[in-house]
């Protein structure tokens, strides 16, 4: 079998632009969220806002997108970008040997208050931080060594650099040219979710270009926005110590 890499991310953390990166390379079959389709619209659904009479999709389901996603790795290296909440119930130590594991981490300020732009009545068992945080804690305590993890003003300061740290923390080659792309296209191509219409932006862009780095104030949001932060927060900050170093990556 081949590589399986896996990012594990959050919602609204830049993740698709990284993975639409990746996909720019030629080299990886790259899957969007494979686990996440199913957890929304699976056969059974596990997202907690699903509605009555909702759309399911017959034949899909967590397990059948892990065959699938095995299926793929016999012809050759798999990448997926993807949620840890979706899956926590499935990770045992054979499950999560068949990855290589990255973490992309996202100051919740930015992620709630994304998310809460795009989906007011959102979940916070959407989020995902807790999870994701559990699954870098158990992949550390098993191989004695903490998982590759990028924050996402990292890489939206020093996209060529971080990614560079990427590759070569998960053994691929640095393909620079993946940096960049041509503008254009459907937003559907880039997610199964709402047809893609969150990933207008990314359709348009041409590549990942340094950014300037932004802050949020959470002082206007509604309350509720702002326990859901203090919450999430912990989780964050536990993670981004771990974070590569730009001062690493040159």
């Amino acid at each position: 079998m081949h590589k399986i890499i896996a990012l594990w991310a959050i919602p609204r953390s830049t993740s698709t632009a990284f993975e639409h990166m990746m996909k720019q390379r030629g080299d990886l079959d790259c899957l969007h969220e494979p686990f996440g389709e199913a957890w929304y619209h699976g056969e059974n659904p596990m997202w907690p806002r699903f509605p009555e009479g909702g759309e399911t999709r017959p034949g899909l389901s967590l397990e059948s997108v892990w065959e699938d996603i095995k299926a793929r790795a016999e012809k050759g290296p798999v990448f997926i970008k993807d949620f840890p909440n979706y899956i926590n119930h499935m990770w045992d130590e054979e499950f999560l040997s068949y990855f290589t594991h990255a973490f992309l981490i996202r100051d919740p300020a930015k992620t709630i208050t994304s998310m809460y732009d795009k989906w007011p009545d959102f979940d916070e068992l959407e989020i995902g931080l807790p999870e994701q945080r559990a699954l870098f804690d158990l992949l550390s305590a098993i191989h004695g060594k903490r998982p590759f993890v990028i924050d996402s003003d990292d890489l939206l300061e020093n996209p060529g650099d971080v990614t560079r740290a990427f590759c070569e923390a998960v053994d691929i080659p640095f393909i620079k040219e993946a940096l960049s792309w041509e503008a254009g296209g459907d937003p559907s191509e880039h997610s199964w979710c709402e047809g893609g219409k969150f990933h207008a932006n990314l359709a348009q862009s041409t590549g990942l270009v340094p950014q300037k780095r932004k802050y949020v104030d959470l002082s206007n949001t509604p309350r509720r926005v702002q326990r859901i932060h203090y919450r999430m927060q912990p989780h964050y900050l536990h993670m981004h110590q771990y974070r590569v170093r730009l001062s690493e990556t040159v």
